[in-house]
């Protein structure tokens, strides 16, 4: 299995390069760890903690990690690696981090090469990152690996009959810190038993960024006096079954935040079209213009986390697709957060629909009927927001208690 895992590394390898010719995003993967070695070669610190995301919704998982690290333990440096363009090309620059690279192929030559260099005190894998040659050469080094917002499921390969070799994977953590007792279960009948259930990093992240919030003048003018919806990382599906509710709705009272996930010029114009009432990019919008409208367009990537705080009534989008994206940037703002049927694989949604400050919904019908409900009910709609704050809450200082565990 080793020979097969490390010739399906090196054939991945291939094809990524081969696409680098005609892809963006696998071009900046190859020239990116192409230079990684380069990169890191004069890094010289006396203690380093080095934490690998994949993309950038992980780093967002680790990062409070780091800012905790920062603050309490300042003597460290921090190495962050990406995987993935899209977490990497983001946060090249991030300033919490020492020095920040392309992780290199998983095999042996790479891993020893890179552990050598860094000489890591301690390092951090976040979610799903599990890879055989550098978590080998950790161990063999007795240099201690933590799996962070660490997810289990009974599909993943670990626990099937032919999963063997994975599960060593596994036994080569330090400690797994899981988001649930699921995952701990699930580890525990393949016998590894060092693991701590925590919650996932993600809710000191959302606190974080609600306590500093921005504000944006043009989006006070917008929702000045208004009840406000929010729409975030919306697809088409999720989209037309807004717009089929705004079209029908002449309420003067509330106004439309739509911020697509997709922001091309030809998608913006596509939205518009769904529209039977007059649309406002942000990026054509002024002081004269702004208060007019009903519906805002967010054209820009950035916002979403702080324009949350405008809102009385959310909607995640993603749910029609492979996925809702993050409900809990909404509900730590307080307020109802709706989104489609595809949510069971994320545990803070399936929490936050038991703790009645959710809803899902499965078509048109049913967002009419729940929206209508939350705009026409104020007393509904603040206790919905409240049960949503209140979740919050109690899973806040998930990183502290991670840190709290650890031997620096």
């Amino acid at each position: 299995m080793k020979f097969i895992y490390s010739t399906s590394i090196f054939l991945y390898s291939l094809l990524v390069k081969l696409a680098s010719f005609f892809n963006k995003k696998a071009k900046l993967r190859h020239k990116g760890t192409r230079n990684t070695f380069k990169t890191i070669q004069n890094f010289k610190a006396k203690k380093t903690i080095w934490m690998h995301c994949a993309s950038l919704g992980e780093f967002e998982q680790g990062r409070p990690i780091i800012e905790l690290i920062k603050k309490t333990k300042p003597e460290y440096k921090i190495a962050l690696s990406f995987y993935s363009p899209s977490g990497y090309e983001i946060r090249k620059n991030y300033e919490n981090a020492d020095i920040v690279f392309y992780l290199p192929d998983d095999n042996k030559k790479n891993a020893r090469k890179l552990i050598k260099i860094l000489n890591p005190e301690i390092t951090f894998f976040i979610k799903y990152e599990f890879w055989y040659w550098y978590l080998n050469e950790l161990r063999n080094k007795s240099i201690p690996s933590y799996l962070i917002s660490g997810i289990f499921r009974n599909e993943q390969v670990f626990f099937k009959f032919y999963g063997s070799f994975y599960r060593k994977i596994l036994h080569n953590f330090s400690h797994l810190f899981v988001q649930n007792k699921t995952s701990k279960e699930l580890l525990k009948s393949i016998n590894i038993k060092n693991v701590s259930v925590v919650g996932d990093t993600r809710f000191d992240r959302v606190i974080e960024i609600s306590e500093n919030s921005k504000k944006f003048p043009l989006i006070d003018k917008f929702t000045k006096n208004k009840l406000v919806f929010i729409a975030g990382s919306t697809w088409k599906p999720d989209e037309e079954i807004i717009f089929d509710f705004i079209n029908k709705n002449e309420n003067k009272n509330i106004k439309f935040i739509i911020a697509p996930h997709e922001i091309k010029n030809e998608n913006i114009n596509r939205i518009n079209n769904l529209s039977d009432k007059k649309t406002l990019r942000l990026s054509l919008a002024d002081s004269n213009n702004i208060e007019e409208v009903k519906i805002l367009i967010i054209d820009n990537i950035g916002m979403l986390s702080s324009l949350y705080s405008y809102g009385n009534i959310a909607y995640i989008g993603g749910g029609f697709g492979a996925g809702i994206h993050n409900t809990l940037e909404a509900a730590v703002f307080g307020i109802p957060v709706i989104f489609g049927k595809k949510y069971h694989k994320f545990d803070e949604a399936k929490a936050l629909l038991n703790r009645k400050a959710a809803f899902s919904i499965s078509n048109k019908k049913d967002f009419n009927s729940i929206l209508k409900n939350l705009i026409s009910n104020e007393n509904f709609r603040n206790e919905t927001g409240d049960n949503a704050k209140t979740y919050i809450k109690e899973n806040a200082n998930i990183s502290k208690k991670i840190l709290n565990k650890i031997d620096f």
